[in-house]
């Protein structure tokens, strides 16, 4: 039987976080599932409530906390331009010095830690597709760098406290993740798409359509996460572990318009397109190199776009709109030309 342990959720009541609790607690571990609920619903997790091996705390990670814990999965952070874009200098916070309070954490518990860090640390690629050792194209003074160099800098920190302190890091980076739970108004591609084609709205693409982007079912990502925390080398310590940075995300590429075409045929919506100007510092193509995530996690997706899609769409139609938060005003996918 597999090892029982204590392990701490951060932003686990978010998209992510919350199938990530899912798969935990069917495993039989203690979970801890620490949120702020700034993007976040508590009905994401509702349904684990009532089990003895699942707690809640309203925490942010910004701020210090002491728990005892075997294992950290450190997700907490606004992970969509409207959200990180709404209080930048709150992003770049909860990116760095909640990192800072997490490693402290598994510094002091002599706990696992995995960071999630994102394809965004790669900016506008001038490398196609992206390995992990390309050092990105980053403008570290546009609208998105709160949350692409908050990013940067918890990986630094990872690094820094593996070499000085012995921490036991996992470092991943993620790629466009869609699914069931995603919320409604986070501005990002396939929730806007679905949400305005199930209104029968028009579908507004930014640009011409032909800038692409890989994307990966939510299910996929979180065994790539669980996997990645509990790989090691048998007979060895921590050192033998793989810990990263490693790309999670599907390498099938689509383009924007190929994915707004999909979803009008799923969704069998009467919806036109719309062009409107592209946002500052939005990437042209972005699409993972996953060879390193099959050599050393033996992982790689297996659902297929359509596939997702259809349960995704599936999830839209069971949730009442109303009962999420629009966001307030922000900047995310306004034109520059425009501001």
């Amino acid at each position: 039987m597999a090892q029982l342990k204590r392990i701490l959720v951060t932003g686990g009541a978010g998209f992510l976080g919350s199938h990530l609790c899912d798969r935990l607690v069917e495993q039989g571990h203690d979970v801890i599932c620490l949120d702020n609920f700034f993007t976040s619903q508590k009905s994401n997790v509702l349904h684990l409530l009532d089990n003895p091996n699942f707690e809640l705390i309203r925490h942010d990670v910004t701020h210090p906390l002491w728990l005892e814990v075997d294992e950290i999965y450190n997700l907490a952070c606004p992970a969509s331009p409207v959200h990180y874009q709404y209080n930048p200098i709150k992003t770049m916070k909860v990116s760095v010095m909640g990192a800072i309070n997490m490693l402290g954490m598994a510094k002091r518990c002599r706990a696992k830690i995995l960071q999630a860090s994102t394809s965004e640390i790669y900016g506008d690629p001038t490398v196609h597709p992206q390995p992990e050792s390309y050092r990105g194209n980053v403008n570290p003074i546009g609208p998105r760098a709160c949350y692409d160099e908050g990013k940067r800098a918890a990986e630094t920190l990872c690094f820094d406290y593996h070499r000085s302190n012995g921490v036991n890091v996992r470092v991943v980076r993620i790629f466009n993740t869609y699914g069931p739970r995603m919320h409604p108004y986070d501005g990002r591609v396939v929730s806007n798409f679905i949400v305005q084609a199930l209104n029968n709205e028009d579908i507004t693409i930014y640009g011409d359509g032909s800038q692409t982007r890989a994307f990966c079912y939510v299910d996929d990502l979180i065994e790539g996460f669980i996997r990645m925390m509990n790989n090691s080398t048998p007979g060895s310590d921590q050192d033998g572990a793989f810990i990263g940075p490693v790309n999670l995300g599907n390498p099938g590429e689509f383009t924007i318009k190929q994915l707004a075409e999909l979803v009008i045929e799923l969704t069998g919506a009467s919806s036109k397109l719309v062009h409107l100007p592209l946002p500052a510092d939005d990437p042209t193509q972005r699409r993972p190199d996953i060879t390193l995530a099959k050599e050393r996690l033996g992982w790689e997706p297996t659902v297929a776009l359509r596939a997702g899609l259809a349960k995704t769409i599936d999830y839209f139609k069971s949730v009442d709109l109303s009962h999420f938060r629009r966001p307030t005003d922000h900047t995310a996918h306004k034109s520059s030309d425009a501001m």
